[in-house]
């Protein structure tokens, strides 16, 4: 009976260490902009509204606003519709800044969920 316990408490452990660790850091919109270096090839995860959104075939980019910022977020899975509720998660991607203004940064979509 106690090895049956072990066992099982042991499993929990294990098996809440992969769930957290495989959680991305949840950030605001504007920590991001304000220095996008910091979370360049970090998995980081967003939640917010579409107020835009563009794509064919399947792939494509959607703007996500949280109420301190907005992102551009791209994707391979098609775009949600303007106005939905979304939490994303990916990887940072800045492609330069100048006069303390990014330009560029971008979200590459590896997951996606819809949000209430």
């Amino acid at each position: 009976m106690r090895t049956t316990r072990r066992i099982t408490v042991l499993f929990l452990l294990i098996l809440g260490t992969i769930l957290f660790t495989g959680c991305p850091q949840r950030e605001s919109i504007s920590k991001i902009m304000a220095d996008p270096g910091r979370y360049r090839n970090k998995e980081v995860g967003v939640t917010g509204t579409v107020t835009d959104s563009y794509g064919i075939l399947g792939q494509g980019t959607y703007e996500l606003d949280d109420g301190t910022g907005r992102i551009w977020v791209a994707t391979r899975r098609g775009v949600p519709s303007r106005g939905s509720h979304v939490g994303a998660k990916g990887r940072i991607i800045s492609s330069g800044s100048y006069g303390g203004r990014n330009y560029g940064t971008v979200l590459e979509e590896t997951g996606r969920k819809a949000v209430d």
